[in-house]
């Protein structure tokens, strides 16, 4: 990836990670990159760096930009390390005095992550730095999605540098989402589904603050995947999405099976939500990702959960996706638990426990069959997928 001018002296000098496919268990089918952003002015700034390993990538486009020694600071918006792992290298080639920006969280963490003392410079919402025609103005975002998150808003540029937010992990050669087309909103979705729904309320009021700022926003630049040309179309999302209100009459079945028989059950649940009208997407854990199981539970408005009972409890994989899922907090869900089981049945009873506990409003009673589901059962299944459709419609 060669540097880019996006704007009259600012250049994405960031890489491509063609080859990453799992990114701390989030699945990254298409890759990622690295965004960075070099501002030349009458003073220089590099806005993030990059994941170390990358770092003489970094260095070269830099320098086909301009000697890197000229760079009179660096902000870091975000130290999480495929950020801020390329920083001391970067310092080394730019002069370690030169004075790093951050937040106040920022310094806290970066001092822990490297053991060399660099020239750390902590700034707080409002505060501004004027490189000469440029004004560059922080927005403080703690916990979107760390504590020490920031942004950098580029005055006279109407550029927002973002952070992780309304980030992407999508490699590819195109700059910016209007090149990309509409394919890059499904990304988009995968990456707030699972790294953001959890600070949903926050996004909500970074928003809100956003607007009362009074912000003219041409550009958005995350530091992974394409830039937004059209920032109003990803700002409605993120609005929509962090509400978690306006769900599609969707419904998830997230399961797996033993031998088939908890299949058996989720197809036919599927076929009574189909034909109630309800869009239905199965999902059997073994063939789908976590993570592209969360995206599609982003905005469901019903989420049934299945799992044969092995070892008096649920089965590995789906108390792994329970797990996942708990942690991120979906919200305003209609939910279901059934399964299949041998001899006891506990594991219904235990994914009924898990969704109370992230306060879905649960279909009663759930349903269990005794080994394989006979007509009868099938019956059932399909019966309680009508019941579920009711409940979504209503």
């Amino acid at each position: 990836m060669k540097p880019v001018e996006i704007a009259k002296g600012i250049y994405d000098v960031g890489v491509i990670d063609w080859n990453i496919r799992d990114f701390h268990g989030y699945s990254t089918h298409r890759g990622t990159s690295y965004n960075a952003f070099l501002i030349v002015d009458e003073k220089v700034a590099l806005i993030d760096t990059v994941k170390k390993g990358f770092e003489e990538q970094l260095l070269r486009n830099i320098s086909g930009i301009i000697d890197p020694q000229k760079i009179d600071m660096v902000i870091s918006n975000h130290t999480e390390m495929d950020h801020s792992g390329s920083l001391t290298f970067m310092m080394n080639k730019i002069g370690p005095d030169k004075p790093v920006y951050c937040s106040k969280m920022g310094k806290k963490n970066l001092s822990r992550h490297f053991e060399n003392s660099l020239n750390y410079q902590v700034v707080k919402e409002g505060d501004e730095i004027s490189l000469g025609n440029k004004t560059l103005t922080f927005i403080d975002t703690r916990m979107l999605h760390w504590p020490d998150s920031m942004f950098t808003y580029v005055r006279e540029d109407k550029i927002l540098i973002s952070s992780d937010a309304f980030g992407q992990h999508y490699a590819g050669q195109e700059e910016f989402d209007d090149v990309v087309g509409d394919e890059i909103m499904f990304h988009a979705k995968k990456y707030f589904a699972n790294i953001l729904m959890l600070y949903s309320p926050l996004i909500v009021k970074l928003l809100d603050k956003v607007a009362s700022l009074g912000l003219e926003i041409d550009m958005i630049c995350p530091d992974h995947g394409v830039l937004w040309r059209n920032p109003g179309k990803i700002i409605d999302a993120y609005a929509k999405w962090a509400k978690q209100e306006d769900l599609t009459n969707k419904a998830v079945i997230i399961y797996d099976t033993m031998w088939h028989s908890t299949e058996k059950m989720a197809l036919a649940i599927a076929d009574g939500l189909h034909e109630e009208g309800i869009e239905v997407r199965p999902m059997k854990i073994r063939e789908f990702d976590r993570s592209d199981i969360i995206t599609e539970v982003l905005d469901a408005r019903a989420v049934i959960v299945g799992s044969p009972t092995l070892n008096n409890g649920i089965f590995p994989t789906v108390a792994d996706v329970m797990t996942y899922m708990k942690g991120l907090r979906p919200a305003h869900k209609i939910g279901a638990a059934f399964g299949s089981f041998g001899w006891s049945g506990e594991s219904v009873k235990t994914i009924e426990a898990e969704l109370t506990g992230m306060k879905f409003e649960m279909i009663e009673p759930s349903l269990k069959i005794q080994y394989v589901p006979d007509a009868a059962g099938i019956e059932k299944c399909i019966g309680f997928g009508r019941q579920i459709a009711r409940s979504i419609k209503g």
